[in-house]
């Protein structure tokens, strides 16, 4: 009945389906395709990112940027905040602050997004790789082994559901004279141990892509306690200008990574936000819980870690069981017939095509990570 031309002129027009009666709005509805992620807007951005246009502050230079910056460290009990272009801008500066160079050994998980390796591996440094618990974070008891002579900073990655264990990290860092990196990015909002995520090791880094608890559209943040690492931070991202120099002399090499004032005017707004966006979140991972629970061969996440940590759902993270034929990327394929965007876990480092070529991580195997990685 659809079909007939008096319901295609008709949004309202009812008809039976499968026995129950429909509106063609009901139907558009629910066959629309479902992304994997829509920003949400509470309505005091427009207004925000209005004004810059309207005074004329759309630069870096704009006054937004530093408060932006003052808001997020006030709220990760951070001394200084470092805006930047993304979360990659942010693991490539902090990385470099610390001083992390050639020779150097830096500990990370083989479960994470590349960018958290990139910056160690362009700067000569070796990233050196430990598998991931059944939470999808690095096993933190894995750690102690990897620390060897040349071992310079341990960079904590918090994935997807919960925050990686991080006292004992603090500890172990401490013992040997380590520095670390904490990357926030999926944890914006969480806490570990009663402590906000961000607030953790000699710099937090943050992403606010618009599928983050926050967004600028793009944008990341470095955060520290250390105002001597704030400052470097601060060169790093603007090219090394020194401002106590001549201007176009330049005693490093940097980068532009500077994030504009509309971007931290929108990313500011957000943050008045985020106890909603953590809150609403946690609604739609209890809702999927609701909707999947006894679903034959999936492994839900579940809503607390063994510290009671709760889930953040920063994704939905789903399991394909071992007993089930089909992997993870059929499954994916089966959903994207029906309009069901989702996307895969990350790729193991070790497995990175282009970490192989160039020789890194050869006959190294972390089971868990290859089994999440695939299923």
């Amino acid at each position: 009945q659809s079909d007939a031309p008096e319901c295609r002129s008709r949004p309202e027009a009812d008809f039976v389906l499968r026995g129950y009666s429909w509106t063609m709005a009901a139907v558009e509805q629910a066959l629309r395709p479902i992304p994997v992620n829509i920003p949400k807007f509470w309505g005091n951005e427009k207004e925000a990112v209005a004004d810059c246009v309207e005074t004329g502050w759309i630069s870096s230079e704009g006054p937004s940027v530093r408060l932006f910056e003052e808001a997020m460290a006030a709220r990760c009990n951070r001394a200084h905040g470092v805006a930047c272009a993304n979360g990659t801008a942010a693991i490539d500066i902090a990385v470099k602050a610390l001083g992390i160079g050639p020779a150097d050994e830096v500990i990370l998980p083989t479960f994470c997004i590349i960018s958290c390796a990139t910056q160690v591996v362009r700067g000569g440094s070796v990233p050196v790789l430990v598998d991931c618990d059944e939470d999808f974070n690095m096993d933190v008891s894995q750690v102690a082994a990897k620390i060897g002579p040349k071992t310079k900073a341990i960079l904590c990655v918090h994935t997807y559901h919960f925050p990686v264990n991080m006292e004992p990290i603090l500890a172990l860092a401490k013992e040997k004279g380590l520095a670390v990196i904490e990357d926030a990015a999926e944890m914006i909002g969480q806490s570990c141990g009663g402590r906000p995520c961000g607030s953790f090791g000699d710099l937090s880094t943050m992403s606010f892509y618009p599928n983050k608890h926050i967004t600028s559209g793009e944008g990341g943040m470095v955060l520290t306690d250390n105002a001597e690492l704030a400052e470097k931070c601060r060169q790093l991202r603007n090219l090394c200008f020194d401002a106590s120099k001549r201007r176009f002399v330049h005693e490093d090499l940097g980068w532009n990574y500077r994030m504009t004032n509309l971007q931290a005017a929108l990313g500011l707004a957000q943050l008045s936000h985020l106890d909603k966006a953590v809150l609403r979140k946690r609604e739609i991972g209890h809702l999927y819980e609701q909707l999947l629970e006894g679903c034959p061969g999936l492994i839900l996440p579940p809503r607390k870690n063994a510290r009671a940590e709760l889930n953040i759902y920063w994704v939905f993270g789903v399991e394909v069981a071992p007993e089930v034929e089909a992997d993870a990327e059929e499954v994916m394929k089966r959903l994207a017939t029906v309009k069901v965007g989702t996307r895969p876990f990350f790729w193991c480092m070790h497995e990175q095509p282009v970490f192989r070529r160039m020789g890194l991580f050869e006959g190294s195997s972390f089971p868990v990570a290859e089994r999440i990685a695939r299923r």
